[in-house]
């Protein structure tokens, strides 16, 4: 019988690279072990991202700053925060980011895609995502990415980012148009880092995903056969322990200090 493909999505496989036993956690075992409390810096992404979807899907006459309180305050994600205060003060900065963001925006361009999922297959893997945006210029596809997180990003992390290239080569066989630039586009300092891929550096990194993809199918048939799921899933102690959804039921990630819901955003209210 053939090998089963690996069904996968960029975080999926980028859960396993920060931490085996995150990912354990998170796609192996049932019942999934209970997280933590919600986060205010995720809350803030996904109203950010709703909020520019729901943008393009407003007529083109119709795209302007003035149009983003009508997106932005009935999608917005509530929890997390520490108090009414500190979720309007974080209302009020998304909103800055957002109608300096799209000022800069041609209203009548149309991209090839809003949130859209891109996806195609290897020998080993069944690849999908949902990149934030495609552009389309000079006849090839541009993958865009919205980042409301921390600042100094720069060409090296768009470079190094294996989603962003996993994006634009599915994208590539979607569209059937080149695809190598990929772009951060980071809202709050509104600067964009970029980096032209090549077709050598995209295959690298997808064979990167199918090494990803080769360990953990190794390390669930081995548990299915019987092995220490803790050995086959290790864990990787460092700082992203004290954000990890999973910390208080981790013994290694308990040993990090705590971090309270807010403390990403708590900078935007002070």
């Amino acid at each position: 019988m053939p090998e089963r493909l690996f069904v996968c999505t960029p975080s999926k496989l980028g859960t396993f690279v920060d931490c085996p036993r995150r990912y354990r956690y998170s796609y192996v075992d049932r019942p999934t072990p209970p997280k933590g409390a919600p986060w205010a810096h995720n809350s803030l992404g996904a109203s950010v991202h709703t909020a520019l979807k729901n943008w393009y899907a407003l007529p083109t006459d119709r795209r302007a700053p003035g149009a983003l309180p009508s997106l932005l305050r009935p999608t917005w994600v509530r929890e997390g925060y520490r108090d009414v205060d500190q979720e309007r003060a974080t209302y009020r900065a998304a909103m800055g980011w957002l109608e300096t963001y799209v000022a800069g925006l041609d209203p009548l361009e149309e991209p090839l895609g809003v949130e859209r999922v891109v996806a195609t297959k290897t020998s080993v893997l069944a690849f999908n995502g949902r990149a934030d945006r495609i552009d389309s210029r000079d006849g090839e596809a541009v993958i865009v990415d919205y980042k409301t997180g921390r600042s100094g990003l720069d060409a090296d992390d768009a470079r190094g980012s294996q989603a962003l290239a996993l994006y634009a080569w599915a994208a590539e066989k979607v569209f059937r148009r080149p695809c190598h630039r990929v772009e951060l586009h980071h809202l709050p300092s509104g600067t964009v880092a970029a980096h032209e891929h090549t077709e050598e550096s995209l295959a690298r990194q997808v064979r990167r995903a199918e090494e990803t993809a080769q360990d953990i199918l190794a390390a669930e048939r081995a548990v299915a056969g019987g092995a220490d799921p803790d050995a086959e899933f290790p864990v990787n102690p460092g700082s992203l322990c004290s954000w990890c959804d999973f910390r208080k039921v981790c013994p290694a990630g308990q040993e990090a200090p705590a971090r309270e819901p807010w403390a990403a955003v708590e900078h935007l209210s002070s």
